[in-house]
């Protein structure tokens, strides 16, 4: 049997806590011999924090030895059992017994107790620390302010860095297309803001005249993707004809023939349509005969050539004879142009046919896939436009033909853009087309623009790169994809009704100047073009302002190999080029 724990009365006191005063007042002699002898007690109020009762963890030796470390009571009648709640001399419990002995001082348990993971109120009380302490608090804060200034610096860098490259571009290839001579009279600036309102409807085209022989377009290109890549073919016997306005025969007779007041070209009609888009400089030739207006292009000029990475925020190279300058980028790219045009047909010998022959080739030469669509627009009751419209092939859907033209965007270095074409075209065709959009917007407006002038059912975009991103001579080509010509309109936001609005102002402005020739500049820093009255002797008599013969000087010797060999019928002078560097 275990012993039953008795338990002493214990008494009661109303003053305060702890033992009575007299505890034999109120207490009978026979509970008051239970109580443990020695209990020392120290009087407090009831606001004061208790101590400790009794530690059970010391054991004292006996009376005898008595070390510095382990004070006693120093009583006579001390009992060893009675040890546990022995305080007299602790200085925890009596801070006035031994002020000057601090090493006695000690914790018995200095451990927090533990906080619980889960508080009875709240399920996730682990991630929402209840009294964050003051050093979490300013370290935290400390982030969040590291945090907002290193922000601000990003976005300071990536504005400065903008401006740096905008400022780069300007001073790489922002200068006129053409040499502004002192005795030209400036008349007239109009700022590309004033087109972005302009809008006007034009009636449905007539055609008047169809010219040249179209050949079959091979839909076996369309199935050409960048892991069944194809070389891209040269086609240096085959003629490509850049005939300024008044130098084709066939609008001569009709402007003999009173049949319009105004004569264009596709190009020259795209540019003037796309010009909010260009940030390059261009210019445009116009001569007022008559009642007629005529809109040229120079020999040479840049309208011959195409941009490359005209939209883009990326600056190009600065020195010209460099294979990535826009210079050179743009030859190569009318090269490549030029020769997809010709690569992605039947050539079996099969052509179609139209009213009469080309033009501008002469008897015995081969010359490209092309056909000339002379279209008349009425602007009014008064002015008519007549324009020759450029396509490449045709198709036949559906027991009909249709009308294609052939273009291709080119890759010369993907660090440039940021999209790997041979990577990205079979997965992510969007994003590549939506990154040439950036970078090409002009270039893309105006071929759409060209597209919908000649009436064509299908424009093929081809996406040409280089073999090796050092290497501008050989090239490949990765996949052709077409869109209908309205809908593409559409998707890079090519309104009609401005582009003919834009026409129709600059028709009426150049309509009531005098007699004479005038030059359509495009300023080469501010969205603006500029109208100047010119000498009638201008840009004849081998007057070019264009650097081109600069350009000429620098080729390899070995151009009087092949350029007698070149047939001088064309005016292309990215063929040129080209050959005299192969």
């Amino acid at each position: 049997m275990v012993g039953v724990f008795e338990v002493g009365a214990v008494p009661f006191n109303p003053d305060g806590w702890g033992p009575p005063d007299s505890t034999t007042a109120t207490t009978p002699t026979t509970t008051t011999t239970t109580l443990p002898l020695h209990v020392p007690f120290a009087p407090f109020s009831r606001s004061d924090k208790l101590g400790r009762i009794a530690d059970f963890t010391r054991s004292f030796p006996s009376s005898n030895a008595n070390p510095s470390n382990r004070p006693s009571s120093g009583k006579p009648g001390a009992n060893s059992s009675d040890a546990p709640f022995d305080f007299s001399l602790d200085l925890d419990a009596f801070p006035l017994a031994n002020p000057d002995d601090d090493s006695s001082f000690r914790l018995v348990d200095a451990k927090p107790p533990p906080r619980p993971k889960f508080g009875p109120r709240w399920r996730f009380n682990q991630h929402r620390p209840q009294l964050p302490q003051r050093r979490d608090e300013e370290v935290e804060a400390r982030k969040r302010e590291a945090e907002k200034e290193r922000a601000r610096r990003d976005r300071l860098y990536n504005l400065n860095r903008s401006n740096q490259n905008q400022q780069r571009r300007e001073a790489a290839i922002f200068k006129s297309s053409v040499d502004i001579q002192p005795e030209w009279n400036m008349l007239d600036q109009i700022p590309f803001s004033t087109f972005s309102k302009l809008s006007f409807s034009v009636p449905e085209p007539e055609d008047l005249l169809l010219c040249g022989a179209l050949e079959y377009y091979d839909r076996s290109f369309d199935r050409i993707t960048p892991k069944n890549e194809r070389r891209l073919e040269r086609f240096k016997n085959r003629n490509f004809f850049k005939v300024t306005t008044t130098d084709d025969p066939v609008i001569r007779r009709l402007a003999n023939e009173d049949k319009a007041t105004v004569f264009a070209t596709d190009t020259i009609l795209a540019t003037l349509m796309c010009a909010p888009r260009s940030v390059y400089s261009w210019d445009i030739v116009v001569q007022r005969v008559g009642n007629k207006l005529f809109f040229d292009k120079r020999d040479g000029s840049q309208l011959d050539l195409l941009s490359v990475h005209e939209t883009s925020q990326e600056p190009l190279p600065e020195a010209k004879d460099d294979i990535n300058s826009a210079y050179s980028l743009g030859v190569e790219a009318a090269y490549i142009n030029q020769n997809f045009s010709q690569q992605v047909l039947v050539r079996d010998g099969n052509k179609v046919s139209f009213d009469e022959p080309n033009p501008f080739a002469n008897e015995g030469d081969e010359v490209a896939s092309v056909a000339y669509r002379y279209r008349r627009w009425k602007l009014d009751n008064d002015t008519y436009l007549v324009a020759r419209c450029e396509v490449q092939s045709v198709v036949e859907v559906n027991k009909q033909k249709s009308f294609l033209t052939l273009n291709a965007l080119n890759e010369f270095d993907p660090k440039y853009s940021g999209v790997d074409w041979r990577q990205k075209l079979e997965t992510q065709r969007g994003a590549v087309l939506a990154t040439e959009l950036k970078n090409n917007a002009n270039k893309l407006a105006k071929w759409t623009a060209q597209a919908l002038l000649a009436n064509a059912d299908l424009m093929k975009l081809g996406y040409v790169s280089r073999v090796h991103p050092r290497d501008h001579f050989n090239h490949v080509i990765l996949a052709v994809v077409g869109y209908k010509p309205r809908d593409f309109a559409s998707q890079i936001n090519l309104n009609t009704a401005n582009m003919w609005g834009i026409v129709k102002s600059i028709v009426d402005l150049c309509m009531k100047l005098n007699e004479g020739k005038y030059v359509l500049v495009k300023d080469p820093s501010k969205p603006q073009v500029r109208i100047y009255e010119v000498p009638a002797d201008a840009f004849e008599n081998d007057y070019v302002e264009e650097p081109l013969p600069e350009d000429e000087q620098v080729q390899p010797p070995t151009e009087d190999a092949e350029g007698g060999e070149a047939n001088g019928t064309t005016n292309d002078v990215e063929d040129k080029e080209i050959e005299a560097q192969t």
